[in-house]
C-alpha cells in the first residue's frame, strides 16, 4: 500500500507492503494500548486520546523517522496510519513539528463507498408488521457485534429463511467494520418495516 506524504512542498510515496501491515498488527495494538493511557501533546496532557489526535500523533512520529532517515520506524508508522484509516488519501506533515499541526486528508465519501466491500444479505422471510421500536430491537438482534478473526473483522447477520448466520465481508480495521455493521443495521430495519405483515 501507498501513503502519499506532503513535507516541505516535497511529496513522497511511503510504500508499505501489506504483508508487513499484516505482521504488525500486534504491534499497532500495542500503539494504541499506549495512546489509551493518555498522550502528552506538546505542552498539554490529553487524557482521552480521540481517533483524529492517534493519527496526528503518529504522524509526527512518521515525521521524526523521516528527518532521522529511519525507514524501518518510518515504514511501521505509515502501516499505523495505513492500517487506522484505510480512507486516507494523503497526510500533510507540518515541519514545526507541533502535532496537532499535521493534516490528515480523507478521501471523499463517495470514493470510500466505492472502495468498501459491498454489503449484501437476504432479508427474505423476515417477521412482518413490527413497529419502528421493535423492528429496530429486532434488526439489532439479527446482527452480531464486530469481532476478529485473524487479522481481519467481520459481523453476521441472521437470514431468517435460511435459519443461519450468514458472514460479512473482511475488514482491516475495526472502525470500517463497525460503520459497515451500522450500515447494516439500517438495511436491515428499512426491510424490517417493510416487510409484510402474516395473516
Amino acid at each position: 500500500m501507498i501513503l502519499k506524504v506532503t513535507i516541505a512542498d516535497q511529496l513522497l510515496e511511503l510504500n508499505v507492503p501489506d504483508a508487513l501491515i499484516a505482521q504488525a498488527s500486534e504491534f499497532f495494538d500495542r500503539m494504541d494500548a499506549d495512546m489509551d493511557q493518555g498522550w502528552q501533546v506538546n505542552r498539554e496532557w490529553i487524557d482521552q486520546v480521540d481517533r483524529p489526535l492517534r493519527g496526528q500523533i503518529v504522524a509526527n512520529k512518521l515525521l521524526t523517522a523521516i528527518e532521522n532517515r529511519d525507514d524501518d520506524l518510518g515504514r511501521l508508522m505509515a502501516g499505523y496510519l495505513l492500517s487506522r484509516f484505510t480512507d486516507i488519501e494523503l497526510l500533510e506533515l507540518s515541519e514545526a513539528g507541533e502535532i496537532r499541526d499535521h493534516v490528515l486528508v480523507m478521501k471523499s465519501s463517495a470514493e470510500v463507498q466505492a472502495n468498501r466491500p459491498s454489503l449484501s444479505f437476504s432479508h427474505a422471510g423476515l417477521p412482518g408488521g413490527l413497529s419502528e421500536g421493535e423492528a429496530m430491537m429486532q434488526a439489532d438482534k439479527d446482527i452480531s457485534g464486530v469481532f476478529k478473526v485473524g487479522r481481519q473483522y467481520r459481523f453476521s447477520v441472521y437470514d431468517h429463511a435460511s435459519g443461519k448466520w450468514q458472514q460479512s465481508p473482511a475488514f482491516g480495521g475495526a472502525k470500517d467494520a463497525e460503520a459497515a455493521r451500522m450500515e447494516a443495521c439500517r438495511q436491515r430495519f428499512d426491510a424490517l418495516l417493510r416487510a409484510p405483515r402474516i395473516h
